[in-house]
């Protein structure tokens, strides 16, 4: 399965699993998050992560290191209320 360098997903090793109907499949194994050192944000009217990204690392591609950094289970409810607190990481 081929990613992007700068992916998530990027080099994880792949596991043999069955899907629900126990036909053989490709995933990726679980991926462990480390605990990065992170600053705290206040969302702003219409921010976007990938514009946080692209502030913050000058590549947009890598909103994920701050989706990572929260418990969102949909990166874009992060930046939905203006004035939340989200948690930006340092230079990863």
């Amino acid at each position: 399965m081929p990613f992007l360098a700068n992916s998530r997903y990027h080099d994880l090793p792949t596991v043999d699993v069955q899907d629900a109907r126990g036909r053989p499949v490709k995933a990726l194994k679980l991926r462990r998050l480390g605990d990065p050192r992170s600053k705290p944000r206040q969302v702003e009217d219409g921010e976007r992560l990938d514009l946080i990204a692209s502030d913050r690392y000058s590549d947009a591609t890598r909103f994920w290191h701050i989706a990572d950094a929260n418990t969102e289970i949909w990166a874009n409810d992060l930046v939905a209320e203006t004035g939340r607190t989200i948690e930006v990481p340092e230079e990863t």
